[in-house]
């Protein structure tokens, strides 16, 4: 009978894990901060002090930031979900609901469904600083919800990744410290903030090699040009094969977890 109950009601568990979760970052500082402060900061940090100096202008510098800090901050966001399942089971929060009459996947979908909320806040918050400071899109707005969606995907993509990790590492705090090294070391090895032909030719090589290159330019060409491209294409098929291999993974080590 307990099977059958929580079979019809897999849907109802998923959300309200999913609204647990997003309660849980509106009231923690730390998360909130990732999804919401952060956009906020870098946009004005990069946009007031390097405009003048890399495009002569705040507002000319502001169409090549936007694309950059977007994805910055969405895969910051993202990587909060490691440290988040972390924090839950090293509180032992995870054991109580295995007593629960509840779906046993549904802690773990909770938390990564709650992350397409929280990217979407976080590139929201991206496009209306910009939008603040003087960007205006030159794209419709199908157009820019679009590359607001590839972000997203990509992002959410890599969510399954620190999720995994988080299940596996044992130190959420660590998780978080790495997490962010991580994110911003190949986001400044990209084409995220400057021109890459400014670079030395080595680190140029790096650069072009680094998949957020690939995302940054492909949400880049969509926002200038309104055309979708085949670097788009290429980050829709990486973000897939992402979660080909990283979701029954993360799902299996979940399920084995101790």
């Amino acid at each position: 009978m307990k099977l059958a109950i929580t079979k019809n009601h897999i849907g109802s568990n998923i959300l309200t894990m999913t609204h647990r979760n997003l309660l849980k970052t509106l009231h923690n500082p730390d998360s909130l901060s990732d999804v919401i402060i952060e956009p906020i900061i870098f946009t004005l940090l990069f946009g007031y002090l390097f405009g003048g100096v890399i495009a002569g202008s705040v507002h000319a510098y502001l169409p090549m930031l936007v694309s950059g800090i977007m994805v910055q901050s969405i895969l910051n966001a993202a990587s909060g979900s490691g440290q988040q399942l972390r924090e839950d089971i090293n509180a032992g929060v995870f054991d109580r609901f295995k007593t629960l009459p509840i779906s046993p996947i549904a802690p773990l979908a909770g938390q990564l469904v709650g992350d397409i909320f929280r990217l979407f806040l976080s590139g929201v918050i991206t496009l209306i600083t910009a939008f603040l400071m003087g960007w205006r899109s030159t794209v419709n707005l199908p157009t820019l919800v679009a590359a607001l969606l590839l972000a997203i995907f990509i992002g959410w993509s890599t969510s399954w990744i620190f999720a995994l990790v988080g299940l596996v590492a044992k130190n959420a705090e660590l998780i978080g410290s790495l997490s962010m090294i991580i994110i911003l070391v190949m986001t400044f090895l990209s084409n995220a903030f400057i021109p890459t032909n400014t670079l030395p030719r080595f680190i140029q090589t790096i650069v072009k090699i680094n998949p957020v290159t690939l995302t940054i330019t492909a949400i880049r060409t969509i926002l200038q040009t309104g055309s979708w491209g085949s670097n788009a294409t290429m980050v829709l098929i990486s973000g897939g094969i992402i979660i080909l291999i990283f979701m029954p993974l993360t799902v299996f080590v979940y399920q084995r977890r101790d």
